[in-house]
């Protein structure tokens, strides 16, 4: 599936023999050296699998959390409003990050590292806040801190694949994903056990812990990860950059529409994940046992292991709405039957059903808008992409808590439902261009790493050799940088 993915020559270790022989054996021994130490941290798969082992970090966490949820609300009384007023609190601090986070981003190419290594740490001051919250405003405080940091995260992260992998976006994104999903699996399954012998807070406090630590390993891996490169040598205005993002936008006005469909896709997805908790934890409703819950959560996303990466290849292949509008329509459907089949083994049936697709359309759509804007603006895009979903998705919980308190939780889900249907509609209505594929693949750029053939390969082809008929309006002027970008990565 990802044959090609890695196809990166190292052939960035050269001799300069032009220099007199009295200096020549000390020189290549000094370059080697630092070549040797620096090397293993810009080819593309420790790139890849580091990133994707952030993002596991990550998501650990933030989807325990949802299995700790009943015993948070039990803690703090809570009702179906305040539940979602926890995930609201996510999305608007993520929604207001990310715009100004995204321009600043690529302000920053030659700092990622730092920013990576800085958002790690921030990420366990933030659980570590949530673990000693004394009262709900402060547990409030705590997931806006988390979220800041995620957000962050995300983009030079999501950046730098682009730049690293721009003939197969939506396979490295979706392999990204699946880190998230690793997390998602493990943190869930784990923590239900330990709510057996800890306290929520116990837990939050101890994994705290491991994100302050990993900072100093995250530096170390991605401290190179944006230092190549044009764009790495002349960092642009705030003001010069986001003129730069807004004629992008201009130019593309496809983009307006991948950003309403994930963000709408984003409104499903907020609202969901929290209410499942409850659904399946909370004794007026199916009253799982904290392991039982911890096992069907990490059910759920242990199927998008397999299914995300598979969805993302798929829309490399076929295109991107192939697989999206079946899949948020599969969603809706799958949803809309978790309470009448909500016991035994039609309830295990409709979860692993919807791990099939739950997890794996947001990096497809992510990869859709990426495969219209020029690679300068990657990480503005993402922020200015980022907020608009954050925006549309910040109530949504609120709304679903709202339903949850008045009607029960089938009134939630029938809602969910609801938003995975227009989203759907919408996005049968938005053009995107066919995905960047062709025979050039398993050898043009899947780490931009062929720096002694892409004269001729920029010369002829502006946006990577893909096809100008299909890809007129994926900007071929806009990429024609973008391959002296990735070979710069390694």
């Amino acid at each position: 599936m990802f044959d090609g993915l890695f196809n990166v020559p190292d052939d960035r270790v050269r001799w300069n023999l032009g220099k007199g022989v009295e200096n020549m054996a000390d020189t290549q021994v000094s370059d080697h050296a630092v070549e040797e130490r620096r090397g293993i941290r810009q080819t593309a798969p420790f790139i890849l699998s580091a990133l994707s082992g952030g993002h596991g970090i990550f998501h650990w966490f933030s989807q325990s959390f949802f299995v700790m949820l009943p015993a948070v609300v039990a803690t703090f009384g809570l009702s179906g409003l305040q539940v979602g007023a926890i995930s609201t609190t996510r999305e608007v601090v993520s929604g207001v990050v990310a715009l100004p986070g995204g321009v600043v981003t690529d302000m920053l190419r030659r700092h990622w590292g730092l920013v990576l290594a800085g958002c790690m740490a921030l990420f366990g001051v933030g659980w570590l806040i949530m673990g000693i919250a004394p009262v709900y405003p402060v547990l409030l405080l705590g997931m806006g801190v988390v979220a800041m940091a995620a957000s962050m995260w995300h983009l030079p992260a999501t950046a730098a694949l682009s730049h690293q992998f721009a003939h197969r976006r939506g396979s490295a994104l979706s392999f990204h994903g699946v880190g998230g999903n690793i997390g998602d699996v493990l943190g869930p399954a784990l923590t239900g056990g330990l709510l057996l012998v800890l306290s929520w807070r116990g837990i939050l406090s101890i994994y705290a812990v491991v994100p302050l630590l990993l900072t100093f390993v995250v530096f170390w891996a991605f401290r190179d990860i944006g230092k190549t490169g044009p764009q790495a040598t002349a960092a642009q205005g705030f003001n010069e950059q986001m003129g730069q993002t807004w004629q992008s936008f201009k130019a593309h006005p496809r983009l307006w529409g991948i950003m309403t469909v994930a963000g709408i896709r984003g409104m499903a997805h907020v609202a969901f994940l929290p209410f499942l908790a409850l659904y399946l934890g909370l004794e007026t409703q199916l009253g799982m046992s904290k392991p039982s819950l911890g096992l069907h959560f990490a059910l759920l996303v242990g199927v998008g292991i397999v299914s995300t990466p598979v969805m993302g290849y798929l829309s490399d292949r076929v295109g991107r709405k192939v697989v999206l509008i079946p899949g948020m329509l599969g969603l809706a459907v799958l949803t809309a039957l978790l309470v009448p089949f909500g016991e035994g083994i039609g309830l295990i049936v409709v979860i692993a059903l919807l791990g099939i697709f739950l997890f794996s359309d947001q990096p497809i759509l992510t990869a859709g808008a990426l495969d219209t804007i020029g690679e300068g603006v990657v990480a503005s895009t993402l922020g200015v992409f980022s907020f608009s979903r954050f925006a549309l998705a910040a109530a949504s919980p609120l709304i679903a808590g709202y339903l949850f308190d008045s009607n029960g939780i089938e009134s939630t889900f029938i809602y969910i439902a609801i938003l995975y249907v227009v989203a759907s509609v919408i996005l049968l209505a938005v053009p995107m261009g066919a995905p960047r594929h062709s025979a050039g693949d398993g050898h043009h750029g899947h780490g931009g790493g062929h720096g002694h053939g892409h004269d001729a390969h920029e010369e002829g082809q502006d946006d990577h050799g893909h096809g100008h008929a299909h890809d007129e309006e994926q900007g071929h002027h806009d990429h024609g940088h973008g391959d002296e970008e990735e070979h710069g990565h390694h």
